[in-house]
């Protein structure tokens, strides 16, 4: 079930992990009352890392991005998957060796920077691939891309994340664009970010985290990567994960706690309580799933957070796990039980 905490998260933590879109902001503009709420859990001595599978920008740019937000953040605060791939290829590559770049400039950068040498055609003989995120993302260079890597280069995505939040909508992310050299090379990526360690472990270590917690609104991404290292994790419901997905997740997405926004961090976890009869009850709100995973219900008043809390307790308590091949409670009971929510 999901876990209590009787300290404010801040304060039970040494650390977040914060995933940056979805979470501190969505579509460039910041989510209302993140800034805040990153401020009040810094204040408590909270270590704040921001770790992103967005390889596009550099750590400055968005240490100044977020600055300018009023969230506190240097550029020593950030960590990308940018960093986590140059990171893996340097362990493995000699000084100095050719990697081809299907991303942007903050890529080759971060390459640079551990000693590789950034290239753009496969004439150069590169000794690997990495693709990472870029809105310029044109024909030629992924060309040259399946040129190296049906000669051989190995082949390193900074991540997989098929989407991308905006203000616009979800929109292709570089895991959809990935699939194009997937497609015509028959190459699969080892990936460097969330939710694969590589990312987890480059933050864990550049924060000295003993006690760290994953902060993000994605399953699939964030709290799965939380669940892989060992991490607990905060889902916040200000980005791409809804709140009938926290219900309906298997147990490698299952976070550790729920909240609506970043004013999680300051607050303490609420109880999730089973009854004897099949109920399970969280605040004012009490939830049920019937023996045969057919039917969901809840009642109830008072933070609808809360009733959430109970419904997952409820689904991920039962036989009916979402990731049972052969049965599971279905997207629309769940759907029906929390648009009882009001969330």
């Amino acid at each position: 079930m999901p876990a209590a905490s009787a300290d404010p998260l801040c304060q039970a933590y040494d650390a977040a992990l914060l995933d940056l879109d979805g979470v501190v902001y969505l579509g460039g503009k910041a989510v209302p009352g993140a800034a805040e709420a990153l401020g009040q859990a810094a204040a408590h001595g909270m270590r704040l890392a921001y770790v992103t599978n967005n390889a596009s920008r550099s750590p400055s740019a968005i240490a100044a991005q977020i600055s300018g937000m009023g969230v506190p953040a240097s550029a020593d605060d950030v960590v990308t998957s940018a960093q986590a791939a140059a990171r893996l290829l340097a362990g493995r590559l000699p000084a100095g060796s050719p990697v081809l770049v299907v991303g942007a400039i903050a890529l080759r950068i971060a390459l640079r920077e551990r000693g590789l040498r950034p290239v753009s055609v496969a004439a150069e003989h590169p000794l690997a691939v990495v693709q990472g995120y870029t809105p310029d993302l044109n024909y030629g260079l992924l060309t040259e891309a399946a040129l190296a890597l049906r000669a051989g280069a190995s082949f390193v995505a900074t991540n997989v994340d098929p989407t991308l939040p905006t203000q616009r909508g979800l929109q292709p992310g570089n895991g959809s664009l990935v699939q194009v050299l997937v497609t015509s090379t028959g190459r699969r990526p080892e990936v460097a970010g969330k939710p694969q360690p590589p990312l987890h472990v480059e933050a864990v270590q550049r924060t000295g985290a003993k006690r760290p917690l994953v902060v993000g609104d994605r399953l699939d991404t964030d709290i799965e990567g939380g669940v892989r290292n060992g991490a607990d994790s905060l889902l916040v419901l200000t980005g791409v994960s809804a709140p009938a997905d926290a219900v309906l997740a298997p147990p490698r997405q299952r976070p550790t706690y729920v909240a609506r926004d970043l004013d999680g961090l300051l607050a303490s976890q609420p109880e999730v309580r089973a009854s004897g009869d099949g109920e399970f009850a969280c605040g004012g709100w009490t939830a049920r799933l019937t023996a045969d995973g057919g039917k969901l219900e809840v009642s109830g008043s008072g933070d609808p957070v809360d009733g959430l809390r109970a419904l997952c307790g409820a689904v991920w308590s039962s036989d009916w796990s979402a990731d049972r091949p052969d049965g599971a409670v279905s997207p629309e009971v769940v759907t029906s039980a929390v648009d009882g929510l009001g969330l």
